[in-house]
This record gives C-alpha cells, sequence and structure tokens, in this order.
C-alpha cells in the first residue's frame, strides 16, 4: 500500500488532537513529523509511541517550522496539515504559499472530522482571539449550573509542555494536584480559578481518553464544559457553543484562524469588556455579528476589575505584569493590570523592557509590540527564573499583577506587590442564566 506521507503544523495542542482523532490508526498515512512554532521550547521533541500507536513504533519527530520545506523536500511529503490557532489570515495563506511551493498539499481540518462525541451535554466556551475572556466566562457558566446543583467537569484546551506520555489525562481537583503536574504558569492560570472554587477540571493529550474519564468522574458529570484555548474551535461535539469576542480588537473576529469559525459557529456572542472599550470598536463588532451570525444570541458584558490594595497603586511608579499569551501571540495593548493602574491613578507606568532578563529579552525580539508591560512568561524553569531576576531587577514602587494567578505563589517579589481580579458582569438581557435555564430544561438535566 503506498501510504502518503503527511506533515502536521502545530504548537503543541491541536496537532495533536487531530494526530488522535484522524491519523492515529489510519494506514494510507504516514504522520512523518510534527513542526512547532508560537510556544518556546516545544520542539526537538518527540510525539511519543504510547500514544502515537501501531503504526509508529519510534514514536514522531516534533521539529522547528522553519524546517518545513526541507521535510516537505527530504520526506516526499504529499500534505501538510495546519493545526494551531490566533494566526492571522495573511499569515495561514503565507504558509500555504510556502507548502504549495514545495509540492505538497495544504489542509485544514474542520470540525466534523476531529470533534468527539459526548454522552454528557457539552458547553463550548471559546473565542475569536486569546484573553477575550474565556476563562471568565467558563466559571461564571459553571457557577450557574451549580447553583441549580449540577456537576459539572471542565476539560481544558490543551497545554503539553512536558512530557507528552506522563500528560496523557490529567485531573486537577486541588492547588496539590498543579504541583504534582508539575505545572507552568500558563497552566496554572487556567486551571487554579477552577479548583479553587471547588469544580475538577481535566487536561493532557489524549482528548478522546479525556473525556471517558471526565464523563465518570468520582466527583459526579451532568455537563462537560469544553474550556477553550486561544481561539480554536471545540475539540467535542458541543450542545451549546459560547464563542467570547473582544472589542478592543475590532475586526480581528474575521481576519484571524479560526475566529470566524467560532463566530459563525456561535449559538450565543458573548461582547466582553464592554466597560473599557470604545464605542466604535464596540459597533464594529456588533455589526460583524450581525453580518456572518445573525441568528445567534448576543450577550452583552462588562469585565470589571477589583484590587486588593488600590492604595499600593495611588500616586505610584507601578510595573505592569500581565498573562503571557494575551500579550504575545494574543497582541493586547492592555489588560486588567493596565486598565487597574489607570483606574487607580498610578504615577507612571513603569517600561519593563531596560530591565529585561535572559529568555523575557527573545520574548520582546519575537513580539517587539508588546510595549512598556511585562507579559508573565513561564513556559519553563528558567523563564520563571528570568521573570523573577526581572520583576527584581526593575526600579519601581509598586508590582501590579494582573494574571489570573497569584505570582507571589510561584516566584519570589522583593517588592511591594497588588494583585487585580475580574469576573464576567452580564449587563442586561439576554443573559447567560437564561440560556442556561433553557440549556438545562431541554436537556432534561433537573
Amino acid at each position: 500500500m503506498n501510504k502518503r506521507n503527511v506533515v502536521i503544523i502545530g504548537a503543541a495542542g491541536r496537532d495533536f488532537h487531530n494526530f488522535n482523532t484522524f491519523f492515529r490508526d489510519k494506514e494510507e498515512y504516514n504522520v512523518v513529523a510534527f513542526t512547532a512554532a508560537q510556544i518556546p521550547d516545544i520542539d526537538g521533541r518527540k510525539y511519543p509511541k504510547e500514544l502515537a500507536g501501531k503504526f509508529y513504533p519510534n514514536g514522531i519527530p516534533i521539529v522547528s517550522e522553519n524546517d518545513l520545506t526541507k521535510i516537505i523536500k527530504e520526506q516526499n511529503v504529499q500534505d501538510c496539515v495546519f493545526a494551531y490557532s490566533d494566526v492571522k489570515y495573511q499569515r495561514i495563506m503565507h504558509i500555504s504559499a510556502v507548502v504549495n511551493s514545495a509540492g505538497a498539499n495544504f489542509i485544514l481540518l474542520g470540525p466534523n472530522e476531529t470533534m468527539v462525541k459526548s454522552t454528557k451535554p457539552v458547553i463550548a466556551v471559546v473565542a475569536t482571539r486569546t484573553g477575550c475572556g474565556k476563562s471568565q466566562t467558563s466559571r461564571k457558566i459553571i457557577e450557574y449550573l451549580m447553583g441549580l446543583g449540577l456537576k459539572v467537569v471542565a476539560v481544558r484546551h490543551p497545554m503539553p509542555y512536558g512530557d507528552l506520555a506522563k500528560q496523557k489525562v490529567q485531573r486537577f481537583a486541588t492547588i496539590d494536584d498543579l504541583k504534582k503536574h508539575k505545572c507552568t504558569v500558563e497552566e496554572m492560570e487556567e486551571y487554579e480559578p477552577h479548583v479553587v472554587r471547588g469544580n475538577v477540571i481535566y487536561a493532557g493529550v489524549d482528548y478522546e481518553a479525556i473525556l471517558r474519564e471526565a464523563e465518570k468522574d468520582p466527583s459526579g458529570c451532568d455537563v462537560i464544559l469544553w474550556d477553550g484555548g486561544n481561539n480554536d474551535f471545540s475539540f467535542y461535539k458541543p450542545d451549546l457553543t459560547v464563542t467570547v469576542v473582544d472589542p478592543h480588537r475590532p475586526g480581528n473576529e474575521i481576519s484571524y484562524y479560526p475566529s470566524e469559525v467560532n463566530l459563525r459557529l456561535a449559538d450565543v456572542v458573548v461582547i466582553n469588556k464592554m466597560d473599557s472599550a470604545s464605542p466604535e470598536g464596540i459597533q464594529t463588532v456588533r455589526e460583524n455579528i450581525r453580518n456572518n451570525n445573525p441568528k445567534a444570541i448576543v450577550v452583552d458584558a462588562a469585565s470589571p476589575i477589583k484590587v486588593d490594595k488600590p492604595e499600593l497603586i495611588t500616586g505610584k511608579r507601578c510595573l505592569i505584569v500581565e498573562d503571557g499569551p494575551t500579550l504575545t501571540h494574543g497582541e493586547m495593548k492592555i489588560g486588567a493590570g493596565t486598565i487597574a493602574a489607570r483606574k487607580f491613578g498610578a504615577a507612571e507606568e513603569i517600561d519593563a523592557r531596560p530591565y529585561l532578563v535572559g529568555k523575557l529579552k527573545e520574548t520582546y525580539q519575537i513580539y517587539p509590540n508588546i510595549g512598556n508591560i511585562l507579559p508573565a512568561m513561564g513556559y519553563g524553569e528558567q523563564q520563571l527564573k528570568d521573570l523573577e531576576a526581572t520583576i527584581n531587577n526593575t526600579d519601581c514602587d509598586t508590582v501590579v499583577i494582573g494574571t489570573p494567578i497569584d505570582l507571589n505563589r510561584i516566584i519570589k517579589i522583593k517588592k511591594p506587590t497588588t494583585r487585580v481580579f475580574y469576573d464576567l458582569a452580564e449587563i442586561g438581557l439576554p443573559d447567560l442564566k437564561g440560556v442556561l435555564e433553557d440549556f438545562v430544561k431541554n436537556h432534561k438535566l433537573k
């Protein structure tokens, strides 16, 4: 049998899922490599034989996307499958041109080929960019459902940056579980807000295996909540899709991949951050929703902030630390920390760039438009050390922590710190409560 040689172009997430659901057990394909981009230090590994299946006894190499043309030609590759998210349409077509000019097909797999069906009702929370507010929205939905006496198990989009075989299925129910699984800052930012509120969250690499464990979770399971990553579409077939859009980045909902997919798939669109966005940005987003998915229910929402020690901001010179992915490939110029600094009258927003150490310098070289805010990069131990050193080297009065977790718990900050908290607050009707009451009734969950 003549097998088709395949490269999966990824970033340690959707790529592995596409392999598991579409390629792993098909003898007519031979996946010769994954390529890696977007996330630092994820190439140079292998997708392990324990997860790759019977056709790949040696596993599958993971190489840099920079080597794509070379691999296509040397390995006689017929098909290249693009499998990561939060990418401009122009960038997608540039990669397509690279692939086609090397002689291979450029492929995007869709929901019907990659979504896994659950035995439980599924609510998918997705977005049109990184940093729109998926996590806030997921927490709000879970609170509503728990208030109705339902058991909700969350499953988070993958962030497998460590030992892939050991990360096949991960369950997080306590803070200690974060230590047990040696989570990065990026992982903790997503998992910790769930476990401290008393609900279980799963993640890992093999998302069908994860789903089957979640469905029979020891704490009980009435509903699966898919908590998306970046702006990827759900790995599970949803019974309700909630898409979060960001009027701070108007137009991105129809110019990034797969933003427009999520917008068109949405049953409900949440326009978040309306309390800090411009009227023009909000109007642009409304028009794009109306033009691309006029049947969707539109929920208006704000993202009000709270600060534990506002007196450490007022009149002070503040270093602002924000969520890493939101500032880097998410391309946001401000976050909750910046909004808090301006709301409570910081005397100055200190530029982090003169004080950068180690790998953080590389981050700013790759993403030069970050500006004066410091991204909380923590994909590995060295990045955490560099983050700690950069913060402590910075000449400032206060460190404003705008990340979803308290950085003081994982690094030693030798400056006064204040934390910023934020949750979703719906504005008027329709709201998520009404949507979820209908969902519960339609699925006979009471």
